[in-house]
């Protein structure tokens, strides 16, 4: 493969686990950093979405092939455009982060986007892929970056039948094992299909062995 950076879907920042941030009465770790100061983007997005996000850095930390000057991966957010994974974050951060809907009808979040991600097509050379780690089913970043980036945009295929927390686990495991995803090109591209198989994780192989064990020992009368 030649060179690859990757673009990370945002985080929502204003659900359930954003809110336990913005609590003046939160006392773990990171809500303390936080209010304190700031904490980085790859870090806060990863508390608010979990395995997802998790998944998604660990993914692009291991296959990212950047040319040089660019970094390997981008964070799409909803009021700021692209950040780099390290990119410092406030509480005020996150607040305007949440009053912004990630919708391409949102000016806020369209405008921001658009002059970044142009920004960046230019800077690429020509050979160098754009491979989207986020939802492809819908348009509310999709059509946007195919739009401006054109046949360099591409995305894993394995994706397709796929829910968030499925591709998080997916690309976890992927990172683990040094295995790569195939990526097709975006454009024309299948983006939806019926529900794709599990992913073979060391968890799931190790539920599977529990019940074949629970089935080889004989029942008490």
């Amino acid at each position: 493969m030649g060179p690859r950076i990757f673009l990370l879907s945002p985080a929502h920042c204003g659900g359930k686990r954003a809110s336990l941030l913005l609590r003046g009465e939160a006392r773990f770790d990171l809500a303390l950093r936080l209010r304190a100061g700031r904490v980085e983007l790859g870090e806060l997005f990863t508390f608010v979405s979990g395995l997802y996000f998790r998944g998604k850095l660990a993914y692009a930390s291991a296959f990212a092939q950047p040319p040089a000057g660019v970094p390997g991966a981008l964070v799409i957010t909803s009021d700021r455009g692209l950040l780099p994974p390290h990119a410092p974050l406030t509480l005020d951060d996150l607040v305007a982060c949440a009053q912004v809907r990630v919708d391409l009808a949102e000016r806020r979040y369209r405008e921001p986007l658009a002059r970044d991600v142009e920004l960046l097509a230019a800077a690429l050379p020509p050979a160098c892929d754009v491979v989207l780690l986020g939802s492809i089913a819908t348009g509310k970043y999709f059509d946007l970056l195919l739009d401006i980036i054109g046949d360099r945009l591409r995305f894993p295929v394995d994706f397709v039948g796929r829910g968030d927390m499925s591709r998080g686990a997916l690309m976890l495991e992927a990172a683990r094992r040094g295995e790569e995803l195939v990526y097709v090109p975006a454009a024309g591209a299948l983006r939806t299909g019926g529900r794709a198989p599990g992913v073979d994780t060391a968890g799931a192989r190790a539920a599977r062995a529990r019940r074949a064990a629970g089935r080889g020992r004989p029942r008490s009368r």
